[in-house]
């Protein structure tokens, strides 16, 4: 393992890649600390502390997840990745939706090139709304679930021309992220959206274990560490597992050449949707929560009926209907998102088209119903898990007292391992491509 660790850095193009990746990583992170135009540091690192203290949950959890805390800061890179990841779902989404969107993408490269371009657009028209929103609800005093008067006063200028020189400033920082990532994928070891998704999620790692280690003592440290690496074997072992369906190809004559005879097979991971169910249903339970949010009553007036039903039920992860919605809301979420990704009738014909097929399975239509069957028997086990996953730290919300954003759990475990697998594979063909031995034996 050190040898091939000593490779990486003695060749020099891999060296240089891995360097210029970690570069853009650092100015990612540094981006996260510097506060956006006209709000008061000082009242948001007090409101933050304060916030850690109660071991309070918000509405922006898992946002501020996935922006390494950079969100509740108000920093310029707030909204992280979110709006990319947000456009990306939504322009695959419209693919079932809009003719047009799947007649790019079977273009192939250049149609995909035009796919891309409509993600961006969409990145930054998202990144305006969000910003809108966060800066909304950061002047409300609502951004932090405590009663601080810090809280109702982050930013120092209410002014519009404020307000629009803070929504400029963190939608630029949006469009500045996303023009990283495409410099990593491009000039660094690949995979660029990804890796910034989980550096920040990877720097809220230490800060979680050393406050459940101040507030539940360093023995539960212990133990919750334990469970935490039985549960990265776990994931690592679904994430890794797959049904390989075996397909042969009939021989042909093109001229003199012969084309086919050869054996493959089509990899059904178990685990197919990977973390999109959780985004989907975190965000779908949201909703309600925010909506609740904007229909508080005011001083002396008794809240409507529906807002304290929503706010005892459906805001707090440790309500046992809270996670029984989640739940089922991912399992429902995992079906639906593995019947948009993979078509088997356009696999079946593909397969058709080149000769292929499964052994005993006619060609056409028998093959795309029993690739229908496979997929949906190996989907029920790959969304329970995905569910399970999920609720870890919910669970360990109730048990622990650790808030929302458990290490080692739901969103933020699948993408760690996902994003760590996939880079080290490419890490390793390219050692391959020079050396002829990879990272892994």
């Amino acid at each position: 393992m050190f040898n091939a660790i000593g490779r990486i850095f003695r060749t020099p193009d891999l060296r240089r890649k891995l360097g210029f990746t970690l570069g853009i990583v650092a100015l990612f992170r540094l981006g996260s600390f510097i506060p956006a135009p006209f709000v008061d540091f000082g009242n948001v690192q007090q409101c933050l502390a304060a916030n850690q203290a109660a071991g309070a949950s918000g509405l922006y959890d898992l946002v501020n997840l996935f922006s390494g805390g950079a969100l509740l800061q108000l920093s310029i890179f707030a909204l992280g990745i979110m709006p990319y990841i947000t456009a990306s779902i939504i322009v695959q989404l419209l693919r079932v939706v809009i003719p047009h969107f799947e007649t790019l993408y079977k273009e192939g490269q250049a149609g995909q090139g035009k796919l891309t371009q409509y993600t961006r657009y969409l990145t930054i028209a998202l990144g305006v709304l969000q910003s809108t929103t966060l800066i909304t609800v950061a002047r409300s005093g609502a951004l932090f679930p405590n009663s601080d008067p810090a809280c109702s006063a982050l930013i120092t200028n209410d002014a519009w021309y404020a307000i629009l020189l803070m929504v400029i400033t963190m939608t630029a920082g949006t469009g500045l992220i996303m023009w990283m990532g495409e410099l990593i994928t491009e000039r660094g070891i690949g995979n660029g959206m990804s890796l910034l998704i989980f550096t920040s999620i990877a720097a809220t790692f230490p800060g979680s274990l050393w406050a459940i280690g101040i507030a539940r003592g360093w023995d539960v440290f212990a133990i919750v560490l334990l469970i935490g690496l039985a549960i990265v074997v776990a994931v690592v072992f679904v994430e890794q597992s797959q049904r390989r369906i075996p397909v042969q190809y009939a021989k042909r004559m093109v001229g003199r050449r012969t084309y086919g005879g050869n054996n493959t097979y089509i990899p059904i991971k178990v685990n197919m949707a990977g973390v999109v169910p959780v985004i989907f249903a975190s965000s779908l339970l949201y909703l309600p929560a925010l909506i609740a949010q904007f229909n508080q009553p005011a001083a002396g007036e008794d809240p409507q009926p529906w807002v304290l039903w929503i706010t005892n039920y459906l805001t707090k992860g440790d309500h046992p209907l809270y996670m029984l919605l989640y739940f089922l809301l991912i399992v429902g979420f995992t079906y639906f998102y593995v019947a948009i990704t993979f078509n088997p009738d356009e696999v079946a014909e593909n397969m058709k088209k080149y000769g292929g097929f499964i052994p005993g399975i006619r060609a056409g239509r028998p093959t795309a119903e029993y690739l229908d069957y496979v997929l949906t028997r190996i989907t029920a086990p790959g969304s329970l898990y995905l569910g399970l996953v999920a609720l870890i730290p919910l669970i360990a919300f109730v048990l622990v007292g650790a808030n929302q954003n458990f290490p080692f759990g739901g969103a933020s475990i699948l993408i760690i391992v996902g994003v760590g697998l996939e880079t080290v594979k490419q890490i390793d063909a390219q050692l391959q491509q020079r050396h002829y031995e990879g990272l892994l034996r």
